[in-house]
């Protein structure tokens, strides 16, 4: 019985992670189909806006990197982990920036 809870505390994280991965690639490639990727008008703030979804994976494992040395988590725990919460998260925040209009007031 040992093992095969081993064996699930193992491969359950990168089973939700993947899940997570596959979530984002393919509402992805619907907005790609439709044509509604986010658009801006500036260089920057597009650039900015591709990105979101790197970043957040990025931060993601830096912050689980970090739990991992306060907490007693296993690294490689958090090593697969923060990353795939860092790729929703900037996933989410692509499709809030990408909704975001720049008011300029006269």
């Amino acid at each position: 019985m040992s093992i095969t809870l081993e064996i699930v505390r193992t491969v359950l994280p990168v089973v939700i992670v993947g899940a997570i991965a596959v979530f984002v690639v393919l509402r992805m490639k619907n907005k790609y189909k439709k044509g509604t990727l986010g658009k801006k008008k500036s260089k920057g703030a597009q650039n900015l806006l591709d990105s979101l979804i790197p970043f957040g994976m990025m931060i993601g494992c830096a912050v689980a990197v970090l739990l991992s040395i306060i907490f007693p988590i296993p690294l490689l725990s958090t090593i697969v982990w923060g990353p795939g919460i860092g790729l929703l998260f900037g996933y989410f925040a692509y499709e809030i920036y990408s909704k975001k209009e720049k008011v300029i007031s006269k």
